[in-house]
């Protein structure tokens, strides 16, 4: 039987602890799909034991000397709070470690803010990579050699996978799942799981939904979901106007100020960020259009095109994924 993957999942006091045991309950579930251990998943840290994390949770950790660098199939590592990054980045020991496992792994990565780990390890340069949206612009700045992508929920730039953070890293865990053993399993995996759907690389971390419903003023929260859920519906200004009981005018007015996007823009937002998922499940172009509320396929390529800037097709190309191995 062949030799399991090692996974390293590099943890350290005060880091995320989902940012830990998502990324390994996605492996060892890889091991359950399968019904063979095609993954041992490690929780390491600099010295090993038990080290506590940002939330009330404790971890029982391997020291990093009790695996080998070149051992390790996959790296990746824990963001968490500024404290535990800084003593994180500043162990010597660690700091030799990591690079030596990044220079031997097949892949490497982090979750969250674990990318200013790897940053200060000097493992970013010249790379795109995400993080946590509220540490985009710090990253960015701190490290001008580098692509901070700010919307993306995970980027993989060659060896080197990063993720926006927390539950983000479920989902690059799958897509690097995906990657070893097919879509079957990763999506075995999901279901098992009981995550909404994959989400891919290129949704943004806020969706226009969630902005809505943090951001916008009551009424206009509640109308975004349903906006959603009935996106094949006509979606025009006297209809959304009606729902939320205001005259034209005002709901133009009032809708634009608190979301920031007119009612057309903002629904154009929906229907596209589903014709994408479509698109990426296979769907066919004219099944797209009726789902998402334009009359045809064509009119839908030119909307796509006019935000994305390129075709849906060549988007099918560079992002479809059969659930069928």
């Amino acid at each position: 039987m062949a030799t399991a993957l090692n996974v390293a999942i590099l943890a350290f006091p005060r880091c995320q602890v989902l940012d830990v045991t998502g990324p390994a309950m996605v492996f060892e579930a890889g091991n359950d799909a399968l019904g063979k251990a095609h993954y041992r998943v490690h929780i390491c840290s600099g010295n090993g034991g038990v080290i506590q994390t940002s939330s009330a949770v404790a971890l029982v950790t391997k020291s990093i000397e009790d695996l080998p660098a070149s051992a390790i199939d996959t790296l990746l590592i824990a963001g968490g709070d500024d404290s535990g990054l800084k003593l994180l980045a500043d162990n010597e020991a660690v700091r030799k470690w990591a690079v030596r496992v990044c220079k031997n792994a097949r892949r490497y990565g982090s979750i969250c803010t674990g990318t200013f780990a790897l940053a200060q390890f000097g493992l970013l340069g010249g790379k795109r990579v995400a993080t946590h949206w509220s540490a985009c612009a710090n990253l960015a700045e701190k490290c001008p050699d580098i692509e901070v992508d700010t919307n993306a929920l995970f980027v993989n730039d060659g060896r080197l996978w990063t993720s926006a953070g927390v539950t983000t890293g479920i989902d690059m865990s799958l897509e690097m799942v995906a990657a070893d053993l097919g879509n079957a399993v990763a999506n075995t995996i999901a279901k098992r799981l009981v995550l909404y759907a994959r989400r891919p690389c290129y949704q943004s971390q806020f969706s226009a939904v969630l902005r809505a419903q943090s951001d916008a003023d009551a009424p206009f929260a509640a109308l975004s979901y349903w906006m959603r859920e009935n996106l094949s519906q006509q979606l025009d200004v006297p209809r959304l106007a009606e729902r939320v009981s205001m005259s034209e005018r005002t709901f133009l007015r009032r809708f634009t100020k608190s979301t920031g996007e007119t009612p057309a823009h903002f629904v154009e937002t929906l229907r596209l960020d589903l014709a994408r998922n479509l698109l990426a499940a296979g769907m066919t172009l004219k099944e797209i259009a009726v789902r998402t509320g334009y009359s045809t396929g064509t009119q839908l390529s030119k909307a796509f095109g006019r935000r994305f800037g390129m075709t849906p097709m060549l988007f099918r190309e560079l992002h479809c994924r059969s659930d069928v191995e």
